[in-house]
Formats: structure tokens, sequence, C-alpha cells
């Protein structure tokens, strides 16, 4: 059976998307990893990291995150080992024994296709788990209007034990990605930070990016910076305060959809800032 595959999706189609893969700071549930610290010394040294989606940044009261797609990267960039994994009713947590000096980058990365196809005088969907591999056989015999988007979300934390390095940070030129211009284990207080960010290899220009910081539980606002990336693809923060942020930056705003039809990539970082 050969398909035709146009590149878009329908409202209502993107709309799903949106909502399955995005961890939007409009929506009232925020996916986050936090480690229990970010900066470390020593000779054996782990770290502890909780993952959640919740109302309230880096606070269990709503669902684990899923570990299925959690990896991490060593120093070298070797894969390291994620040990003690445990999904509970509110968060799932794990260790990495951090066992080189170094940068650790932990993401969890996922990939997927959506979209609709006409049949019978009706719109269907494709099926959940989909992918370019399957998409022949997803769709049935007599289909017509065929509409589909790639969707990709990465979520990450950084861990340095000892003097940063740069070598696990290097770009998979695979969705959207934070390629460091300050390291993002040398954030303080008070002082501008520069991030560049790349979309399937490429600076994504012109994206809405939000910092939130943490412990919105115990405050009136929610205190958002809303930032956008330049035609580079860079933006610069100034941390206002030390502390814990989540970071979000997403296609699924502020881009022309003629720029990347069927792509939609949504980024997410937790990131500590120290105080000066």
């Amino acid at each position: 059976m050969k398909i035709r595959i146009a590149r878009s999706l329908t409202t209502l189609a993107l709309s799903a998307v949106l909502a399955a893969t995005m961890a939007s700071p409009a929506a009232a549930h925020r996916q986050w990893m936090l480690p229990s610290a970010t900066v470390l010394s020593g000779d054996d040294v782990w770290v502890n990291v909780d993952a959640a989606v919740s109302n309230d940044l880096f606070y269990f009261e709503h669902q684990p995150m899923r570990l299925n797609n959690v990896k991490a990267l060593a120093p070298d960039g070797t894969e390291a080992k994620i040990e003690n994994a445990l999904t509970a009713r509110y968060r799932s947590t794990f260790d990495v024994h951090l066992t080189r000096k170094g940068t650790y980058k932990i993401a969890s990365v996922a990939e997927g296709l959506m979209g609709s196809y006409d049949l019978n005088g009706k719109t269907e969907r494709l099926p959940r788990g989909t992918t370019p591999a399957t998409l022949a056989q997803a769709v049935p015999a007599g289909a017509t209007n065929v509409k589909t988007t790639t969707t990709s979300s990465r979520n990450e934390i950084f861990v340095t034990v000892g003097e940063p390095t740069t070598a696990a940070l290097a770009p998979t030129n695979n969705g959207l990605e934070l390629v460091p211009v300050t390291h993002p284990n040398d954030l303080i207080a008070g002082e501008p930070a520069t991030f560049q960010f790349l979309l399937d290899g490429k600076p994504a220009a012109n994206l809405p990016v939000t910092v939130i910081p943490g412990g919105i539980r115990y405050r009136d606002q929610l205190n958002q910076i809303d930032l956008k990336t330049g035609t580079d693809g860079k933006v610069t923060i100034t941390w206002p305060t030390a502390g814990m942020y989540w970071l979000n930056v997403t296609t699924s705003r502020g881009m022309d959809p003629a720029a990347a039809p069927g792509r939609v990539a949504s980024y997410v970082a937790t990131l500590e800032v120290l105080a000066p």
C-alpha cells in the first residue's frame, strides 16, 4: 500500500500531541527530575534523582515520571548505569554512581509519531505507539488524507564531580537540545548565563523560553521569567536568586508552522543556581 502523507495536523490532532508530549508552562502539570546535588567532590560519589509530574514544582502530589527512557552519560560520553530504580505512587527515584570526575548528563528522551487519517467518512487517530517504521501497517487500506507529526521530548539534569567538563553535553542533533555557552553547573545568582538551543542540529530561533524557580507551593506569585531565543538559538538568563529552577523550551508556541511542518519538540531541564 502506498501512503501519501501530509506533513501537518488538524487542530484537534495537534492539541492531542501537545497534551501528550509537552511540559507546557501554562499547563498545571509539569514533568521534572530533581537531583540530590549538582556539584560534588570526592572519589566515591552517588547522586539520587527524584522524578515526577506535579502541579507544584519539585513537590510530589500528582504522579511519578516513568523511567523507561532515562539514561545517564558519563563525562567521557559513555553510558553510566541507572541503579536502584523505583516507581512509587507519586514519584520515581533512582541512583547514579559517579565513578569518574567531570560532568554527567542524565536525560529522559522520547520520540514518537502521531497523526490521523480519513476512512469511510470519519477521521481516525493513528494508534498509540505508531512509529515511522510501522506507519504503513497502522494505516488501513483505503485511508486518505493521512496527516502525521513527529514528536520529541527531552528532560535533562546535569551533575558535576570536581571540575566541569563538556564531552557528555555534546548535542545528538536530534530533537530540541541545550548546548552550553555557560556551563549548566556554573550558574550563579545575579550573574547572566547563556545557552544555545538547537532543533535537529540547527539553531532554534525565536522559541519561547520559560524559567520558573522552585518553591511555588509556598508563594503567591509564580515568578515566571519569559524569554525568547535569538536568531542564533541563544538566550541569556540572569538568575534573580539562588535555588532550583525549571527551564522549558518548546516549538509548540511562537514558531511559524511553515518553518517546521510536522515537527513538535520540547525541552525541559532542572538547573541549580548557587549563591555568589
